[in-house]
């Protein structure tokens, strides 16, 4: 038996067959989710050294996925370009450089590991925050996804070499201010 009905805020029928392919594509969306939420998150973290903006640009980032681009397949390459995109947004309105947050205490076990390990994060993102934003935008992708070279390029607009090229010189950079303690 087909039921038919009108969808909230539509005009045509639904039909059961054309609502389960709304779930299947709602379990497609919340498969592709939960599989790359904590790297986009990790990516947005390297970027903005900030839980609570990297936080709000990753859901803004899955919801304008959503919104404009739940019909076709997934890509992980147009998910990190509208994250991209939605910093450089965020940069913008603000127009200021973003600044490292104390973390709230945290009630573990091993609080001295944790803290050393906070200590070390920290110390990597100032030390991006010494590369250009170019250099530190491109590093903070290859590090944070399994993006090919050429992915890259697809997200950043560059070519292929010169992603090879500014990838490796700004490894380069970062080693060098994390040997020399600069920070």
């Amino acid at each position: 038996m087909i039921h038919k009905g009108i969808g909230k805020n539509c005009k045509k029928p639904v039909t059961f067959f054309s609502a389960m392919r709304y779930t299947n594509s709602v379990d497609k969306y919340r498969a592709f989710y939960m599989e790359h939420k904590d790297k986009l998150f990790a990516y947005l973290m390297r970027v903005t050294a900030d839980y609570y903006l990297s936080s709000d640009i990753m859901q803004e980032s899955f919801t304008r996925y959503l919104e404009h681009y739940s019909q076709e397949l997934p890509s992980l390459s147009l998910l990190y370009t509208i994250a991209r995109n939605a910093l450089f947004d965020h940069a913008r309105k603000e127009g200021h450089k973003t600044e490292l947050k104390e973390d709230q205490t945290d009630c573990s076990v091993d609080q001295e590991r944790t803290l050393m390990v906070r200590q070390e994060y920290r110390h990597v993102l100032l030390a991006m925050e010494e590369l250009e934003k170019d250099e530190r935008d491109l590093l903070a992708i290859a590090v944070s996804g399994n993006f090919s070279y050429r992915e890259i390029a697809a997200i950043t607009g560059i070519s292929v070499a010169n992603v090879k090229v500014k990838i490796h010189r700004a490894r380069l950079k970062l080693k060098k201010t994390l040997h020399k303690g600069e920070i």
